[in-house]
């Protein structure tokens, strides 16, 4: 085997499952970028994976490593017709010269972390760069990562592992206990949270809320997940209090009216959210001088009931005191 230390290359190409891209990927890549004028990225498995698709796993490439501070890095599309995985070796060179000679990319180079890198870069008349074969530096793998994603997080860029961390929304009209179970829930799942971002806006704004605060509040909402999802303490779950679904409802009730966005983000609640429990209102009544009293409470109880059903959401209720409730909501999730 040729030593290749520090040379240099016109064109690199990488081809891998990627599923999920993890830290010995980028490593990889990193070493080709600074290695070539160009590098090719060929994201190529069959079957492919259904919970993250060719798509997704290029989009994690592209965020990643964007276009404007990697122009170099060039990503290749699927190409039709693709042998099974574990399809010989021989069989996967054979097609993947193919596919690459009616695309015109013809590497110099082919970068690895594989036995079988050698032989694949000889097919294709490149040289082979192996980068940590052996796994010493970054001891991970695709296929261990899909076994324990989420025991095996370190390995995973946040903007990666946010895709596999399920969101939790707790529901309950006023004074029913979210915000402090939220809190409760975050703390016993070692995890992060979202507070009510609602409530932000109506104290900034002193309680004169229009149709289009409450769109401003359901985008800042799901702005708040979106980032607790990828923040650096967060394991499997994110809890949030309250969701666009709830705030359609305020929105209607306050305002009489609610922009057309605003119901977009309320239907999508029902595929956004893993798990959804609601808050009983056995719990007392507390006045903080914004809420409304015990009767009204049961009105918005019955709305947000009402539209759990009408959309199909399946819902756990929870009652009983705060360790109670989380612990009901630990039963609940063991099983998801």
């Amino acid at each position: 085997m040729p030593d290749l230390q520090g040379q240099q290359f016109r064109h690199g190409l990488i081809v891998g499952k990627f599923a999920p891209l993890h830290r010995g990927h980028m490593r990889l890549l990193d070493a080709a970028l600074a290695r070539c004028e160009r590098v090719s990225v060929w994201v190529y498995s069959r079957p492919d994976f259904p919970e993250m698709p060719s798509p997704l796993r290029r989009g994690w490439l592209q965020a990643l490593y964007p276009a404007r501070l990697f122009p170099g890095l060039e990503l290749l599309p699927d190409a039709p017709h693709p042998p099974m995985n574990d399809e010989p070796d021989a069989v996967h060179r054979e097609y993947v010269r193919g596919v690459l000679d009616g695309w015109g990319v013809r590497p110099d180079a082919v970068f690895t972390s594989e036995g079988y890198g050698e032989a694949f870069a000889a097919s294709l008349g490149a040289a082979h760069v192996c980068v940590d074969q052996a796994r010493q530096i970054l001891p991970v793998s695709g296929t261990a990562l899909r076994a324990d994603v989420h025991g095996l997080r370190e390995f995973l860029d946040p903007v990666v592992y946010a895709h596999f961390v399920r969101r939790v929304v707790i529901l309950g009209a006023e004074s029913t206990g979210k915000s402090t179970l939220t809190r409760a829930l975050g703390e016993a799942f070692g995890t992060t949270w979202v507070r009510e971002y609602g409530r932000d806006v109506y104290e900034r704004e002193e309680g004169a809320l229009s149709p289009e605060h409450f769109l401003e509040i359901a985008r800042g909402h799901r702005a708040l997940e979106d980032e607790a999802a990828r923040s650096p303490g967060v394991r499997e779950w994110v809890f949030s209090d309250t969701n666009a679904a709830t705030t359609l409802m305020w929105s209607h009730l306050l305002t009489g009216a609610a922009p057309a966005e605003l119901s977009a983000l309320a239907d999508a609640c029902r595929a956004r959210y893993a798990h959804a429990f609601l808050c009983d209102t056995d719990l007392p009544h507390e006045q903080d001088g914004w809420r409304a009293n015990t009767e009204v409470r049961a009105v918005q109880q019955a709305f947000i009931r009402q539209d759990l059903a009408t959309r199909g959401v399946p819902f756990t209720v929870l009652r009983g005191s705060v360790p109670d409730r989380v612990a009901q909501v630990q039963a609940a999730l063991s099983g998801v």
